[in-house]
């Protein structure tokens, strides 16, 4: 899930607490797409001479970017080749973040969208991504927010017309109205890294569909959804706390376990300004990340108010 998701700094000026707790927010962008005709075809010019040197301001954010030594050459990196592959058994699951419900589609269908794209580097490089995948900031991948995991797309940046094709294999960004959240790589060869964002068009890949029928039988489109992966009996990644009571924000709630531990580890210093724990809280069969406790919901119904206007995250309060 999701990368650099807030509004970028400009020139020298350093943002006030508030400001900089949205700017912390980076890590998680909304998507909000709106389908579009077919786009006529635009000549696209060439990408960006060389990779620009890692600094803070302009179109960085406060604790994300790209790396300090990227590869020599990003422009011989390959697009991504789109195939036909089984859908993953979890990533496609409804989930609820910041109050809000994502139903991911299961089937590869065609379609286009038009809204704001951004990009994630440094800050999740490394770290797994909603399909299980180790996130490759060089690679050339994309977050999505219903899109099926793994599907592929060509994304153009509607500015200057450059084109790339990404394998969609993470889930975000969630706020801010952006629809896709591209690798640096992918959002270097569209020429916007130094923005932050761009006005972009997603237009899904359906591959062979002679291929495609077969990857489908493994996993039927409109099926329920599966039950959810059993928690693994050796010491968890993260506390999976099992009652104790008391009031919380509910941020979220997953039918995965590692994606509600990824979506934690993403939040973790942006919530630190609370100075309370997250934790994993499994009931019910979902794995809901839980803020607190409070000592009163008017306590905690503060600090939700606190992050609605500074990270636009809609938290709940919930007895358990």
């Amino acid at each position: 899930m999701k990368a650099s998701r807030a509004q970028p700094t400009t020139g020298s000026n350093r943002p006030s607490a508030p400001c900089a707790l949205a700017l912390a927010a980076a890590i998680l962008a909304g998507c909000s797409a709106t389908p579009i005709r077919p786009a006529a075809e635009r000549e696209a010019g060439p990408p960006p001479a060389a990779p620009p040197a890692a600094r803070r301001g302009g179109g960085y954010y406060l604790d994300d970017g790209p790396g300090d030594a990227p590869p020599a050459d990003l422009s011989a990196i390959p697009d991504a080749e789109p195939r036909v592959e089984p859908l993953h058994r979890f990533a496609n699951s409804p989930y609820v973040v910041f109050g809000r419900q994502y139903v991911p589609d299961r089937a590869l269908r065609p379609g286009r969208t038009r809204g704001i794209g951004s990009w994630y580097g440094r800050k999740f490089h490394g770290q797994k991504t909603a399909s299980g995948e180790v996130y490759d900031m060089y690679a050339m991948t994309a977050a999505h927010p219903t899109a099926p995991i793994p599907s592929y797309a060509r994304v153009t940046n509607l500015a200057n017309g450059r084109s790339v094709v990404v394998r969609i294999n993470d889930r975000g960004p969630f706020l801010h109205d952006r629809v896709i959240d591209l690798s640096y790589t992918a959002a270097w060869k569209l020429g916007y890294v130094e923005q932050g964002s761009a006005l972009v068009e997603v237009e899904m890949i359906v591959p062979d569909r002679t291929l495609m029928a077969a990857a489908a039988s493994q996993w039927p489109a409109r099926t329920p959804a599966p039950p959810a992966d059993p928690v693994p009996a050796g010491p968890p990644r993260v506390p999976v706390e099992a009652e104790p009571g008391g009031i919380y924000l509910q941020l979220g709630a997953f039918a995965a376990r590692d994606n509600a531990e990824n979506f934690r580890a993403r939040l973790a210093l942006e919530l630190a300004v609370l100075d309370r724990p997250a934790e994993v809280y499994h009931r019910d069969g979902l794995f809901r990340l839980h803020v607190g406790p409070y000592r009163s919901r008017a306590e905690a119904a503060a600090d939700a108010q606190r992050l609605q206007d500074a990270l636009e995250i809609r938290a709940h309060v919930v007895v358990r």
